[in-house]
């Protein structure tokens, strides 16, 4: 076992290795998001729902009303090296035009940079020096926008934590960290081995669902968390999002999210304490009832139990390998069961008791 946590000193190494892995993010095309909190009790559901993030491209602008030349090509240069690795992990929300005033009214003052602004000293950046690091130095006034970043290593797998909010409680940072590496090793082992091994956690105060999946980062909202304390197999539901990789567009969404919920239920660590269930069917309302499995999310995934259990065992797994291969049609269904997807839900409204375990244990 092999376990490497990178801080303070080691600040400077670990951007370097983290600017290269942010690029993964960048190209990631489908967004799967959490908005709402989950329902803790068997009724709610999850009003989860998917996103294309889109590429836009990066671009600052200088506003230069000073008597000092800047090279707006070094600065550009740098830009492009520093601004979109930095954006990637930040979440695809981050502004991506930027406007970098050039002042010389402050005193004592070097540069600032936040997403969408930079303000540059004219009088430091003039110094040849500073204009000659000014890739560095915006690399680290960006990172300032982060409480902190923490890279974990352990057997082949890899987690950036970059925190937003200092005052983010670290029991559960630490859970979220260990829910990771219980669980996520053990989905891309099953389902897919080209999985990202190298994954990225961003704790934000600014985003207001629960949490999401892109590319190779996950965002998580603090407030939702803070509120939420136990609901650590947030982790095992946006972690499968990035270890199914369909891409946009290669099944139904309530698919996507019925399978995610589904692995949430077979390898979450702690559903009991976090009151996570699938509702009965007995207990959805007269809307829940007439959407059936497209309700998506918990109710689904107990669908999708039921199938696993009544029907055809390793069926979800294997309607998981057609998503990503692209070979997913509404006639997979019969193809694998002998039966459309319609009829096999009028099969389990008409008995859906199956036998359910939930990870974990009560909570104080």
């Amino acid at each position: 076992m092999n376990i490497n946590y990178i801080y303070g000193k080691q600040r400077t190494d670990m951007i370097k290795k983290f600017t290269k892995l942010t690029f993964l993010v960048l190209f990631s095309a489908t967004t799967f998001a959490q908005t709402a909190p989950p329902a803790t009790g068997t009724t709610g559901q999850n009003p989860q729902r998917a996103r294309r993030g889109g590429q836009m491209g990066y671009t600052v602008t200088v506003v230069n009303d000073t008597k000092v030349n800047v090279d707006t090509a070094a600065v550009n240069a740098a830009f492009k090296s520093v601004y979109p690795p930095f954006a990637g992990a930040d979440g695809y929300r981050t502004a991506r035009q930027v406007t970098m005033r050039v002042i010389d009214t402050a005193k004592n003052f070097t540069l600032s940079a936040k997403p969408g602004a930079f303000v540059v000293n004219s009088k430091w950046i003039k110094d040849k020096k500073n204009a000659a690091q000014f890739q560095y130095h915006l690399q680290e006034a960006l990172h300032k926008n982060w409480a902190s970043v923490d890279t974990i290593k352990k057997d082949g797998f890899q987690l950036v934590f970059i925190n937003k909010n200092s005052d983010f409680v670290p029991s559960i940072k630490a859970e979220l960290i260990d829910t990771y590496f219980k669980s996520y090793p053990q989905l891309v082992a099953m389902f897919n081995e080209k999985a990202p091994h190298e994954v990225v956690f961003v704790t934000d105060t600014a985003y207001t669902g629960v949490a999401e999946a892109s590319g190779n980062r996950i965002l998580f909202s603090t407030k939702y968390m803070k509120s939420h304390p136990t609901d650590i197999d947030v982790v095992t539901h946006e972690g499968m999002h990035l270890v199914q990789g369909y891409g946009y567009g290669s099944g139904p969404v309530w698919l996507t999210e019925g399978i995610a919920d589904f692995i949430r239920y077979k390898f979450g660590v702690d559903n009991i304490g976090s009151k996570w269930t699938m509702p009965e069917l007995s207990r959805l309302s007269a809307d829940q009832l007439k959407q059936k499995y497209k309700n998506s999310y918990r109710i689904t995934a107990r669908f999708f139990e039921w199938i696993d259990q009544k029907v055809k065992p390793g069926m979800i797994i294997q309607l998981d390998k057609e998503l990503r291969n692209h070979t997913y049609t509404d006639a997979t269904w019969a193809a694998l069961s002998g039966k459309t997807i319609d009829e096999l839900w009028d099969d389990y409204a008409k008995n859906p008791e199956i036998t359910i375990k939930y990870s974990g244990k009560e909570r104080p």
